[in-house]
């Protein structure tokens, strides 16, 4: 078990296999529950989540960004609406990023600010998403542009969960951890390069969440030091805008590449190799660029970008939209 120390909004990630069945122990969930979950998760896992609740209601939203919008938003603020949640009533997500992002954000805004729990099922929001306490919804065809801070009062995370998800699935989710390695931990990265990924992979998430735990902490809401968790993002959220069909952890590999050079690229994409994720993308560099200037981290025609010099560890660079573009341009 990790515990994330943000004095009021602290919370306990309880990390282990069959979590899910111990739900009721780790979450107070004798209250009405909306549990929030999507057609792509197994509808199992919502529901043995549902029986350990007094007054469970279930949603299950299409699966894919397209639900992380308004008219999902409004979906399960109406089903806690018509079925009488009061302030003391929680939310829970069941399911990746987008259920965790939708809820957290949904939980909110409901009566200025609901209990929310968070049960990822995904590799991606394992290791990342599932803490943090960002949440937020698509708007404009924006990513994530309209959200709120708001931390979850408990995750649990069982790695058994997202073996039913498909390799290529599987290996997207994993990107955010390697990210973690490059900027943080050597010894997590040398674990891609070398060891058996699904004999460690509850080591693995735990490092990760370890390093995003102990960033978070320091930097809340993202004022300096969690400008390290966004290496990779802000060219990946490019491509990811493209409809390519390609996965959130896909588009963080390809941002990854161009932000570190020589040894460390190689490393890099031999590691990126090895899980099966992409490292290259033939894409019109025009409308990547254009889509990456909506990034929230711009601030005067400049942003910070997260380089990596030596495995374990980085830098933070402010350039201009021209500099910007010259490193996507190269990475072509």
């Amino acid at each position: 078990m990790l515990h994330m120390n943000l004095g009021e909004n602290s919370y306990d990630i309880h990390i282990g296999r069959g979590l899910i069945d111990q739900a009721g122990k780790l979450m107070n969930l004798n209250r009405r529950v909306l549990v929030v979950t999507d057609d792509g998760v197994p509808e199992d896992y919502a529901r043995r989540v549902a029986a350990q609740c007094k007054s469970p209601v279930i949603v299950t939203l299409p699966q894919g960004e397209k639900s992380k919008s308004v008219d999902g938003w409004q979906r399960l603020l109406t089903a806690m609406l018509e079925n009488s949640f009061t302030r003391g009533d929680c939310c829970v997500a069941v399911g990746g990023g987008m259920a965790g992002d939708l809820t957290g954000f949904a939980a909110s805004a409901y009566m200025r600010g609901i209990d929310f729990y968070n049960i990822p099922t995904t590799t991606l929001s394992q290791v990342d998403s599932s803490i943090g306490g960002k949440t937020a919804i698509n708007f404009g065809g924006i990513k994530n542009i309209v959200g709120a801070f708001w931390q979850p009062k408990a995750v649990i995370v069982d790695p058994d969960l997202p073996l039913t998800q498909d390799k290529r699935q599987y290996a997207s989710g994993l990107a955010e951890a390697v990210k973690m390695g490059m900027t943080s931990d050597k010894v997590l990265f040398e674990m891609f390069e070398t060891a058996d990924i699904a004999e460690n992979i509850e080591a693995i998430i735990t490092r990760a969440l370890q390093i995003k735990k102990d960033v978070v902490e320091q930097d809340e809401k993202e004022q300096g030091l969690r400008k390290i968790l966004n290496l990779g993002h802000t060219i990946g959220h490019g491509y990811e805008a493209q409809g390519l069909g390609l996965y959130h952890g896909e588009c963080v590999a390809l941002g990854m590449i161009p932000m570190c050079e020589g040894n460390v690229r190689e490393r890099l994409l031999r590691v990126l190799e090895r899980l099966g994720l992409p490292t290259h993308c033939d894409v019109d560099a025009d409308k990547v660029f254009d889509a990456m200037l909506h990034d929230k981290k711009f601030r005067n025609g400049k942003v910070t970008v997260i380089t990596v010099p030596e495995i374990g560890s980085w830098q933070a660079r402010d350039i201009t939209t021209k500099e910007l573009r010259g490193i996507l341009e190269a990475a072509q």
